[in-house]
Parts: C-alpha cells; structure tokens; sequence
C-alpha cells in the first residue's frame, strides 16, 4: 500500500460491526475503472475481489480459483441451466459468469465484496438483487466516467493501445453507456488516480454508516 492510499483508508476506518458490502462498479473503457479497483483493493486488503467463472483456457501466469474460475463449456452450461450464474455474457466464443454462491459466501463471512462489471452486466445484477435480499441490502452500485466525452477521448489515446477506428468505437459505446448513470446508486467523476480512490474510499465510508446496515450501540 502506498502513502497515499495508506493515509485515505486510516480516515475510513469504520467499526467492525457494520454489514458488509457488495460494490459494483462501472464505466465506460478507458475511464479508469480497473485501476481503481486495483487502488481500492491494496487500500482495504480485508476486501474480496469477485472472482469471474470463464470458459476460457488460463493465460500463462494463471491461477483457477485466483484470477478466474476456469470450466470446461459442459460444466459452464450445466451450472448456467441450474441458475447458478447471478450474470453471464458470451465474448468472443467464450462465456463468463458470476456466481452467485460465491458472492452469497463471502459475504456470510462478513467481508466486503469488489465487483468490477460492465454496464450492461450491473443492470442484470440490479435486477437480480431485487428477488435476492441479502444481496439487494449488500448492494452499492457506483458509475465512474470522466466529465467529458473529450476527456475520454484523450485518455483512450494516452494508451496507445488501439487504432484510431477502434478509439471511435469505444466513444460511441461511451455515450450509450454514460446514459445509464441515473440507474446507479452514485456517480463518481473521475480526476486522478489518487482523487478517484479518495472518493471511492469516502463513499464505502457513508454506506458502512447507514443505520439499515449498522449494529445498535450498545447502551
């Protein structure tokens, strides 16, 4: 944990009996939602990062049960007709899910959970949750994108990862994306890498004080 990231989360310490949550967050591609969970993990190690179930074979480096939970297309479909899956997609001839199970589990252990999902994956979640209650009071959804679409555009560039047809692309996802901001819980500008995990950090602090998920004192 760096300085920084070190000094934010002393100022959120909460108490520990508060219940624990299931975060959920959004954006657009490029808008820096992977570094801010990577940010947000090594500043609340005590937080569990949901773990995505993938058809997919590993990549060197790898771990099942670590980076991802690796299975064979039987077992994938076997588990999605049994509705194991809380949400699932199919990208580029793979599928991948979230379990609801593991989900359930760790917050039954009393530790906070870090769901980093796409758009159209948190509206699913959303939906689901209503029929799941311990998941709709776990649930805190947060939408993080940067205040422009030119903003965006600069940071895509930055990375130098994709062709100029590909940027275009993504741009337009952006905006259909960015229009679903009203369905989240919290919409987070995004500035800097240090300003986004304050904000994240100060926003975890406010929902571990709501009295819905608090312990009476005990006087």
């Amino acid at each position: 944990m760096n300085a920084a990231s070190r000094v934010f989360a002393a100022q959120v310490m909460e108490p520990r009996k508060h219940a624990p949550l299931l975060i959920l967050i959004s954006a657009p591609s490029g808008a820096g939602k992977t570094t801010l969970c990577e940010g947000l993990l090594k500043a609340r190690p005590e937080m569990s990062r949901a773990i995505t179930c993938t058809t997919r074979p590993p990549r060197p480096g790898e771990k099942d049960g670590v980076d991802y939970h690796f299975f064979s297309a039987a077992e994938f479909l076997k588990r999605l007709q049994a509705g194991n899956f809380l949400e699932h997609a199919t990208v580029y001839g793979n599928s991948y899910g979230i379990l609801k199970s593991e989900l359930l589990m760790k917050l039954r252990q009393g530790r906070d959970v870090l769901l980093n999902i796409d758009v159209q994956g948190a509206a699913t979640i959303r939906e689901r949750a209503e029929s799941e209650p311990e998941l709709k009071h776990a649930l805190v959804t947060v939408f993080l994108t940067p205040d422009s679409a030119k903003v965006l555009e600069q940071r895509l560039r930055r990375r130098a990862a994709d062709a100029r047809s590909v940027i275009q692309k993504r741009l337009s996802l952006a905006r259909q994306e960015v229009s679903q901001w009203r369905h989240f819980d919290y919409l987070l500008l995004s500035g800097t890498k240090t300003e986004d995990l304050h904000r994240m950090l100060e926003i975890i602090a406010a929902e571990k004080m709501r009295t819905s998920r608090s312990v009476a004192p005990g006087f």
